[in-house]
């Protein structure tokens, strides 16, 4: 067979079963939705969250609304939203044009259509059924739940959706082509599928040559009541029917008092599988079932993980080109999908918080050639309620604006004998060709890593502690022995300051995993330390910083001498917003000095357990005293 039939027959297959648009290498799913749990207007606004798996969602936006309603509806309120990647990888979305806080339930006649190239810029259009086509319309009463599909064989896409008229209590299925930019239809709706006791929520899906239509049914006694309702499914070979209706409900809670609707149906990207989920909408849940024919599903529910409350919604697959451009817009996106074929994050720092995808604390930085390494602590997740740190993050800049982040370089698991689970502040040295990560852990005391280049890998160098609490002699607390602090004078001595509420420094060996001679006690008249000690030199003075009272401020002391004696110089700066604690670094980069510190700025979610790393300029006077740090939300990007 010759390459020009060979590509003709797999393009004419792609047509016919209309797959084409899906053939990519999609490694995430973005969900549509509006809002069950919000007040008043704010429910009803198109809302995007994504998945890496389709079970861990993560809203985008902050849950926050992607479009408003008011720019893209009549009635300023959209429900039901249903997103469609076209054949050319652009994007549809049909929503209901209904606002029920204002309106009520009683009537609406039109659906929200809009159309997209790469799912950040939308142009939208409404179509209202009883403007548009009063002689066939003007008795409606609901228009609701649109969705749309590509029919492969007339090449155009349809838009279908649950009509109901005044007149009757029947609830069907009408359908129209929509007209070529996406604004309207071609035509007059016309009934597409009308079930024996009526029907909402459509969602169709193609395989194996068959159209699955999934959609909330009933099932009615000889006077009209209903008995029984659920999920159900009708099948055709033709998007213009005719349907066959099957009696059979698949939600597991057809026989139960829980109620469901907004079935919709997606396949997995990784493999031959599909997921109907729906809406528990009594109960302000969302499950799913799984199948691998449509025909037969799992008994048992499943539950979506999630950071928000979604109503009837619908999901498509997602390119990581995609989720990068959709963080972007927007944020939120899981961090796994945003990384290259090497398990890099690029992103840029457009102020401070300098990194706003996660949640850093404690930075340490280091300078190599032209590029300068970030070292931070890792807060679990937002709102926490204690320090809940199990591994450390990296991330380097060679302009201070634009950033990679690395793959996790160090967990606290790497250390056996860490058994505190406590992965705290640590600091980064450069000595003859290795990297010593120095890490403390809470309780457990302080250890090292180390590692041939800055980005790791960093493995334990000692196998137990370099530092415990029976090193810090003055101290009673169980965590003491945290926050160490490398410099290596000019002389090449190495030197590490450490603790909390008392501050312990001591030389290091040549190796770098040994203390050298006597711990001692750092103190000087108005030294009240609390912790985060930082030394650097800045002609040749000796500067130390360090944390001072609670809500922690950044203070600092001046020296000729590294052991002091030193001279209290006031504080460099104050409370950072919204924590509780700091933790400074001073670095020099490219002819400028800069002060790297956490505050808990994130939006909702950052406080003083979900801390945000910041980066501000550094300045000093003639005589050498460093100017007050103005915390700023530009930061250095001016």
């Amino acid at each position: 067979m010759n390459k020009l039939i060979f590509k003709l027959l797999v393009l004419t297959v792609l047509s016919v079963t209309g797959t084409n648009a899906q053939n990519n290498n999609f490694e995430g799913y973005l969900f549509a939705y509006f809002e069950g749990n919000k007040a008043g207007y704010s429910q009803e606004q198109l809302r995007f969250a994504v998945s890496e798996d389709a079970i861990n969602w993560q809203a985008l936006n902050n849950n926050a609304p992607i479009l408003s309603s008011d720019d893209i509806s009549a009635t300023g309120g959209i429900r039901d939203p249903h997103i469609l990647r076209g054949e050319n990888n652009d994007f549809y979305m049909v929503a209901t044009d209904m606002n029920t806080q204002k309106n009520g339930w009683g009537h609406n006649p039109g659906i929200v259509m809009l159309k997209s190239d790469n799912l950040t810029d939308w142009k939208s259009s409404i179509v209202d059924l009883e403007k548009s086509y009063p002689e066939k319309f003007k008795d409606i009463q609901w228009v609701w739940a649109p969705q749309s599909i590509y029919d492969s064989k007339a090449k155009k896409y349809l838009v279908y959706f649950t009509v109901k008229f005044k007149y009757n209590k029947k609830l069907d299925f009408y359908s129209s082509y929509a007209n070529k930019d996406f604004s309207g239809f071609e035509s007059v709706p016309t009934l597409m599928y009308s079930a024996k006791d009526g029907a909402i929520d459509g969602d169709i899906i193609y395989k194996d040559g068959t159209y699955h239509l999934f959609y909330k049914g009933n099932t009615k006694d000889k006077n009209g009541r209903e008995v029984k309702n659920g999920i159900k499914q009708a099948t055709s070979t033709s998007l213009q029917g005719p349907w066959r209706e099957s009696f059979d409900y698949i939600d597991f809670y057809a026989d139960k008092p829980t109620v469901v609707e907004g079935s919709s149906v997606f396949k997995l990207n990784d493999k031959d599988e599909y997921i109907l989920m729906y809406d528990l909408y009594s109960d302000g849940r969302y499950e799913f079932q799984r199948s691998k024919d449509l025909y037969n599903f799992t008994t048992k529910t499943e539950s979506f993980i999630k950071n928000f409350s979604p109503r009837h919604g619908s999901v498509i697959g997602i390119t990581k080109k995609e989720a990068s451009r959709l963080n972007e817009k927007w944020g939120g996106v899981p961090f796994t999908l945003l990384t290259d074929e090497n398990g890099l994050y690029h992103f840029k720092a457009t102020g401070n918080p300098i990194i706003t995808h996660k949640y850093t604390a404690d930075p340490a930085a280091i300078v190599k050639n032209d590029t300068l390494w970030l070292y931070t602590g890792h807060d679990f997740k937002g709102g926490q309620r204690g320090y809940k740190m199990k591994d450390w993050c990296l991330f380097s800049t060679t302009d201070m604006q634009n950033w990679i982040e690395y793959p996790v370089p160090l967990k606290i698991t790497d250390f056996t004998w860490a058994t505190s689970g406590d992965a705290y502040a640590g600091h980064v040295q450069e000595w003859k060709g290795k990297y010593y990560w120095y890490i403390s852990t809470n309780s457990t005391g302080i250890g090292v890593a180390i590692a041939d280049n800055p980005k790791g890998p960093f493995k334990d160098a000692l196998g137990k502690p370099l530092l415990t609490n029976n090193d810090c002699f003055a101290s009673t607390h169980s965590w003491a022995c945290i926050d160490p602090a490398i410099f290596v004078d000019d002389d090449g001595q190495p030197w590490i300051f450490w603790g909390n509420r008392q501050c312990y420094y001591a030389r290091l060996k040549d190796n770098m995993i040994e203390i050298d001679g006597d711990i001692k006690q750092m103190n000087f008249e108005g030294f009240e330390f609390t912790e985060a000690p930082w030394v650097h030199k800045y002609k040749n003075k000796y500067y130390l910083t360090y944390a001072t009272g609670f809500p922690e401020k950044i203070a600092y002391a001046m020296a000729d001498n590294i052991e002091g004696p030193y001279e209290y110089k006031g504080i460099l700066n104050e409370i950072a917003g919204n924590s509780n604690t700091n933790h400074q670094a001073i670095v020099d980069f490219k002819g400028k000095s800069y002060f790297i510190y956490h505050n808990g700025a994130i939006q909702t979610d950052g406080g003083s357990y979900s801390r945000s790393v910041c980066i501000d300029k550094l300045e000093y006077n003639r005589n050498g005293a460093i100017k007050p740090i103005i915390m700023t939300t530009n930061g250095i990007n001016k």
